[in-house]
């Protein structure tokens, strides 16, 4: 099966990130190396990456769409799975990956699904349940929604694809597009990833608004640091 490397951009994360990179320490598959991006903080994020054993890439600049571009360029695998500081890749998140990776030689990007943790459990299922309709629905319309804290693709690929855009957001989804014209881009159900709900802080109709916005392909920053 090929090898990953998980890069995670990082931003003043340091109270999320070690229960990210713990999920990583459970993978059944893992990965070859982990990146974490620091992406100019100013707290323990780095210092604490380190000490868990992580590559630690200093990006001075920025920018979501720099850390992550910093974190391919330091890769070195034949494929790079990204998540989030603040998200918990299941324990077979890159073994689901790497199976839908091998014998397809065509494939050049994989993703899967998403839900909320750390909320109540109908909260928890109804996350789920709309995340998958959504992302169904953009398949079925021939448009492939990436998102960032739960996509893997071939190192190969993106930089033919010319990376991740300058773009202050849907990085993610833009790289997912110039991918699918390189290849095929495949969903891949079991390889699941639960997210924080810290955004919902603000309440739903923001959080549905900033969604609209992306949706519309909208690429200035609406979801802050």
């Amino acid at each position: 099966m090929p090898d990953f490397t998980v890069v995670i951009p990082a931003r003043n994360e340091a109270a999320y990130l070690p229960l990210t990179l713990r999920a990583l320490e459970r993978q059944t598959h893992p990965p070859a190396a982990v990146i974490v991006v620091d992406n100019a903080s100013h707290d323990g994020t780095a210092t604490l990456a380190r000490a868990w054993g992580a590559q630690v890439v200093e990006c001075r600049v920025r920018g979501i769409a720099h850390a992550r571009q910093a974190g391919l360029d330091s890769a070195r695998t034949e494929w790079v799975a990204s998540t989030d500081a603040d998200s918990l890749p299941a324990p077979e998140w890159l073994e689901r990956f790497a199976h839908a990776a091998c014998g397809h030689p065509g494939r050049v990007a994989l993703y899967g699904p998403m839900r909320f943790c750390g909320v109540s459990r109908p909260l928890v299922k109804l996350s789920e349940l709309g995340y998958s309709t959504f992302l169904h629905a953009c398949r079925v319309v021939g448009k492939p929604n990436l998102a960032g804290a739960n996509m893997a693709f071939s190192r190969h690929a993106a930089t033919l694809a010319g990376g991740y855009p300058e773009v202050e957001a849907y990085e993610d989804v833009l790289l997912g597009q110039a991918l699918a014209r390189l290849g095929e881009v495949a969903y891949v159900p079991g390889a699941l990833v639960e997210t924080s709900a810290r955004r919902l802080e603000g309440g739903w109709l923001p959080f549905l608004w900033r969604h609209v916005q992306n949706l519309s392909g909208h690429t200035r920053g609406y979801f802050g640091d």
